[in-house]
């Protein structure tokens, strides 16, 4: 069977992709991205990047594969599917973007992840009680306070040194805009974001625009983090568009 490759977003590991990993069929692919989970980490600055994690999530297998990827791991996936669309049977992205177009956009988004990467080298903990105050996430409270307490110590699990090195890297404020790739992108697309995140729900309908073959699927009762929280309706959306390629 076909495999599928899922890649987790900033600041998770492989584990918090399992409510949909465990849902899908066939062999499951979810490596921890560089700077992510109990490492070993890499040394060089340049594996961080948003192109070299992508080229290196293709090396994974020799044959086609679909891929799965939320939020900064759909920027990653998005890109590997731009750049070797022959490899790629079928993308669904969660709460992903192409990126920013605008230079000074650009640069304003680095700066200020810069900054956030700074506070994660002198305080982890900090960073993350701040990162999940988010307005994005607010939405993950409907899953409880063992859930959220589970989150938090993923999140200080990971080592603050690389997962810093790996924001600087990846920040969407340095990644290559992916808008004028995306026609090369024919394989069936699916856009999954939560109704509650308006945000990229709007970027969804965007990026369907561009794309050849692309289903925008919103999810109700959900946020950014849509496959936490409604699991079912996103392997559903998942499934559909695999079953299309």
């Amino acid at each position: 069977m076909t495999p599928t490759v899922v890649l987790h977003g900033f600041t998770g590991d492989a584990g918090t992709m399992e409510p949909i990993t465990s849902r899908l069929a066939g062999p499951v692919d979810v490596p921890d991205l560089p700077g992510h989970g109990p490492g070993p980490h890499p040394a060089d600055d340049s594996a961080y990047s948003i192109d070299a994690m992508a080229d290196a999530v293709l090396a994974r297998h020799a044959v086609p594969f679909h891929m799965v990827g939320y939020s900064m791991g759909g920027r990653i996936a998005l890109t590997a599917a731009c750049r070797h669309p022959e490899q790629v049977r079928s993308l669904s992205l969660i709460g992903a973007s192409a990126g920013l177009l605008d230079p000074d956009e650009r640069a304003g988004r680095a700066s200020s992840d810069d900054v956030l990467a700074a506070q994660i080298e002198c305080d982890l903990e900090g960073f993350v009680d701040s990162w999940m105050a988010n307005p994005l996430f607010a939405t993950q409270a409907r899953l409880g306070s063992d859930a959220l307490a589970a989150a938090r110590a993923q999140r200080l699990g990971n080592d603050p040194v690389a997962l810093a090195r790996s924001l600087r890297a990846n920040s969407t404020g340095r990644m290559r805009p992916l808008h004028h790739d995306l026609a090369r992108c024919t394989m069936p697309v699916a856009l999954i974001a939560g109704a509650d995140d308006e945000k990229f729900v709007a970027i969804a309908r965007e990026l369907a625009a561009a794309l050849p073959s692309a289903t925008v699927h919103v999810v109700e009762g959900a946020g950014h983090a849509a496959h936490l929280e409604q699991p079912d309706a996103v392997a559903a959306a998942i499934l559909a568009t695999q079953s299309r390629a």
